[in-house]
């Protein structure tokens, strides 16, 4: 998946976010989404069996402020491109509201790359969530942005 869409990135001339290696390619990378794939923070979304999507759920990041109160945190969303314009992010996204709100928490946040077009900040306004704080790790120009989904969502 995170092969795919460094792929999709690189052909669209935006490599600010992953660079233009593949994650495969990188042990320290392939080590991190492995570290994430044996703990319960994955969560997998399948379209006819096949795997189209992961999302990993846990605590915020170092370069984050934290919440002043309980939170959801997503700590990485990634989408196989064979099945980009479906829906899977959306999906994954809704998934970590239910989440929240069965367990009470009222605060959902995620940070993404917010250089190049914007458009990755673009698309989590686009599904209910609004920006917060920005950082930056080296040059990389990041964006935390939240959603409080409705109780008993």
């Amino acid at each position: 998946m995170f092969d795919s869409a460094v792929a999709w990135l690189t052909t669209g001339g935006r490599t600010g976010q992953w660079g233009s290696l593949p994650f495969s390619a990188d042990p320290a990378r392939v080590e991190r989404v492995t570290s994430w794939a044996v703990t319960d923070e994955m969560r997998i979304a399948e379209i006819d069996g096949e795997p189209a999507g992961c999302m990993v759920l846990g605590p915020a990041l170092d370069y984050v402020s934290p919440a002043p109160e309980p939170e959801i945190y997503i700590r990485g969303l990634v989408i196989d491109q064979r099945f980009r314009g479906r829906g899977v992010g959306a999906a994954l996204l809704e998934r970590a509201s239910a989440e929240a709100a069965e367990q009470g928490i009222a605060l959902v946040r995620v940070d993404c790359y917010a250089g190049d077009d914007g458009r990755l900040v673009k698309y989590y306004e686009s599904q209910g969530f609004t920006r917060t704080e920005t950082f930056r790790v080296g040059d990389w120009p990041g964006q935390v942005l939240e959603t409080r989904p409705p109780a008993g969502n």
